[in-house]
């Protein structure tokens, strides 16, 4: 299924990728991160998020972070208040952001026995 082209890129969801490589362990990363994560939860325009640990490297977190659109998440991150975010995530990690704009999405069937419904985020119909 293909994204409405028509759209302007600043008016389209937009998803933030930030993968992370760790340099303290697992659970002071999450501490630092759950605090910036609840200051992005206040800012206007900020959807949803989900933090991934690698299966295999208990090091390396990955950050799909969706926003309502483009100017949304700039004025977040220029906020007088995100600098302090961002620098306690530098003191545990090094990280590698990007910004993303949608070109298509697909979902999958759910199992048989669900009836087939069409699953939208984690289970939710």
């Amino acid at each position: 299924m293909s994204v409405d082209e028509s759209s302007a890129p600043e008016s389209r969801e937009i998803t933030f990728v930030n993968r992370f490589s760790l340099r303290t362990t697992p659970a002071e990363f999450e501490r630092a991160f759950t605090r910036t994560s609840e200051f992005m939860g206040r800012q206007p325009g900020f959807l949803r998020h989900t933090l991934l640990r690698h299966m295999d490297r208990e090091d390396s977190y990955l950050n799909i972070a969706y926003w309502r659109d483009v100017e949304s998440f700039r004025k977040a991150v220029t906020h007088p208040d995100f600098p302090p975010h961002a620098a306690a995530l530098r003191a545990v990690c090094t990280s590698e952001p990007g910004l993303y704009a949608p070109r298509s999405t697909s979902t999958g069937s759910a199992h048989e026995h669900d009836g087939g419904a069409r699953r939208t985020d984690a289970g939710q119909r």
